[in-house]
């Protein structure tokens, strides 16, 4: 996996403030790791148990318990999305009164 360096200037450019912006992205990001769990827990739920008669369970691999933590594995990390969609103008924060 590549590392690519976020420009700051363009943050700048579409922001006001580059620091409120790292906080808006952070937030965002921590909006969309809380959504990624939920919905692992939900197709985790529909998964059924392995068939073996022993209770241990962490010896043992479920395949379609892996087949859905791959596919979420993945996804894109949620702090590179709320990045993007905040140079995208995506996100809309405003200061409370």
């Amino acid at each position: 996996m590549n590392i690519e360096p976020v420009d700051l200037r363009v943050v700048d450019k579409r922001t006001a403030n580059v620091y409120e912006a790292i906080i808006v992205s952070a937030k965002r990001a921590r909006q969309v790791n809380d959504e990624q769990k939920m919905e692992f827990n939900a197709l985790l739920s529909t998964v059924p148990p392995p068939a073996t008669g022993e209770e241990d369970g962490e010896d043992i691999q479920n395949p379609a318990q892996l087949k859905i933590a791959m596919e979420l594995e993945n996804r894109e990390k949620p702090h590179i999305q709320a990045i993007k969609e905040l140079l995208d103008g995506k996100i809309d924060y405003e200061y409370k009164k």
